[in-house]
């Protein structure tokens, strides 16, 4: 049995990110639209949301207008850290 690769990305030190990205539409560039990008990518240089954008850039028609960018190392929970010690409140 062997690990799935967004696994072995995970132990390489790869977190999921998400993107938001604006668009104008080529048609009606007064229009914006929104698409979701979604995978696993390191932080913070996101060499492959970057390609991604690259390929956008160079492929396709709607240019960019915004981009906003989710990861587990901008946006998590607080951590909890056991300190050895009980207290009970009544």
């Amino acid at each position: 049995m062997q690990a799935s690769p967004a696994f072995r990305k995970q132990l390489e030190g790869y977190g999921l990110t998400t993107a938001e990205i604006l668009y104008r539409m080529p048609d009606h560039p007064s229009l914006l639209q929104s698409y979701l990008w979604q995978d696993y990518d390191l932080f913070p240089e996101f060499p492959t949301l970057r390609s991604f954008l690259d390929f956008w850039t160079r492929t396709l028609d709607g240019p960019l207008f915004k981009v906003t960018v989710g990861h587990c190392r901008l946006i998590k929970p607080a951590e909890l850290k056991a300190i050895g010690a009980e207290f009970r409140l009544q």
